[in-house]
């Protein structure tokens, strides 16, 4: 994980207004959230795992499935999840049909092998033009 000095980190805004503003830009509010914190993901690529830049925020005045809930930014990262190659160590045999049907999309049944894997540097330079982009578009 890589973490970038950003002007939107300590932001607050309205969650359905960062996600009209991101969405359009190719971000997707990602896996894992609590109703208390959560992520936008853009999934930079899908070579060895897949690299994300990742804005991590955290609602402020209520939860995150109430209408209207504010949220404050935190800072962007940089990640990598590296997932295991072939069957997952723990199948089911649903999860294994789906599996099958779905192989070349990302894989939300599959363990990764490291959430957190080494992020190649040659990201470094989409990632700092996306918070460039992502800091326009919500600062201005």
């Amino acid at each position: 994980m890589i973490a970038f000095q950003s002007a939107v980190e300590g932001k607050e805004i309205k969650l359905k207004e960062l996600e009209d503003k991101l969405k359009p830009l190719g971000y997707d509010i990602g896996g894992g959230w609590e109703y208390d914190h959560g992520y936008f993901d853009y999934k930079i690529d899908e070579d060895n795992g897949y690299t994300f830049l990742r804005l991590p925020f955290q609602a402020i005045d209520g939860e995150l499935d109430k209408r209207g809930v504010t949220v404050k930014l935190g800072k962007p990262f940089l990640l990598n999840h590296k997932y295991q190659e072939g069957l997952d160590d723990n199948p089911d045999v649903f999860n294994g049909l789906f599996r099958m049907a779905y192989n070349s999309s990302f894989n939300q049944f599959q363990e990764p092998v490291d959430k957190d894997a080494e992020v190649n540097q040659k990201y470094m330079p989409t990632a700092r033009s996306l918070i460039e982009e992502m800091e326009l578009t919500l600062l201005y």
